[in-house]
């Protein structure tokens, strides 16, 4: 169900400048500083934490070596 609110000028002028293309809707904007906001997940931490032991490691493949690699 959608619902209207009522928002200042200045709040709409600062979900203006936070919108990353013209057609972007505000509720994607808002979406997006909810999600920035938002406790990371477990999953997620592990994540983070497996990728820094990986680059600690030297696991990984730096710009200028894919790009060499494909080519470009």
């Amino acid at each position: 169900m959608a619902t209207s609110i009522q928002i200042s000028e200045n709040l709409q002028k600062e979900l203006v400048k936070r919108k990353l293309s013209d057609k972007e809707t505000y509720e994607e904007v808002i979406w997006d500083l909810v999600e920035d906001s938002r406790e990371l997940g477990e999953e997620t931490k592990k994540e983070i934490s497996f990728a820094r032991a990986q680059i600690k490691e030297g696991a990984f493949h730096s710009l200028a070596e894919v790009k060499k690699e494909l080519g470009l």
